[in-house]
């Protein structure tokens, strides 16, 4: 890897953004270009540098993750963010991911994890905990009446989901399908259009929670 994957650290708890940047220290590709302790914080920091990744912290003073999500992504809307969380923050969650955030990391990553997601959101894809998995399983079916609305699948979308939910970018996609990425990106638009979804992460809770992929 030439360049070097920038990186801003978002959280408001020092001990933390130590921690993470001792395990970034471990990740040779990484680059940590800022670190904020809140949400108005980082959105100054934007405006000198844009980086690769964010991670940010979903509860914070000032201004919270989900804000300051929004907020960047209005104006920036291909900046990566990972949100950063704890079990306790389900309720955040779905409005983290209707942000449009690429992934998710509970917050007792280590090296391999983070790793991962990193390399997964840099290079198009989204990427969930897999602690996650149970929280779309399991705490999103409490909407009933979305079990009822299931939607029927092409075998193609069915495969597409999968493939999405493993964590593959469009291009990893396409090249595993023998199909072109303009294609994938045709099946996923259709996809979320028949889910009601806005974006992939929302797309791929969908499927997780309404049992399409096998996890």
């Amino acid at each position: 890897m030439k360049d070097k994957i920038k990186i801003i650290i978002v959280d408001d708890h020092e001990i933390f953004r130590n921690g993470l940047k001792m395990v970034l220290g471990k990740l040779s590709y990484s680059e940590l270009i800022g670190e904020a302790k809140n949400g108005v914080e980082f959105l100054e920091l934007l405006k000198k540098s844009i980086p690769d990744i964010v991670l940010l912290d979903i509860e914070m003073p000032v201004m919270n993750g989900i804000e300051a999500a929004k907020s960047a992504l209005e104006k920036y809307p291909n900046l990566n963010i990972i949100a950063l969380t704890m079990f306790n923050d389900d309720e955040y969650i779905k409005s983290m991911m209707d942000v449009g955030v690429k992934g998710f990391l509970i917050k007792n990553i280590n090296k391999d994890t983070l790793d991962k997601a990193i390399l997964t959101v840099v290079n198009g894809g989204n990427y969930y905990s897999e602690e996650l998995f149970e929280f779309f399983s399991k705490q999103m079916t409490k909407d009933k009446s979305a079990d009822k609305n299931v939607i029927d699948l092409t075998r193609r979308e069915k495969e597409i989901l999968q493939l999405l939910c493993e964590g593959l970018s469009n291009k990893e996609i396409a090249d595993e399908l023998f199909i072109s990425e303009r294609t994938v990106l045709g099946h996923k638009t259709n996809l979320m259009l028949k889910t009601n979804c806005k974006n992939s992460l929302s797309l791929m809770a969908y499927a997780i929670k309404n049992k399409l992929v096998v996890i």
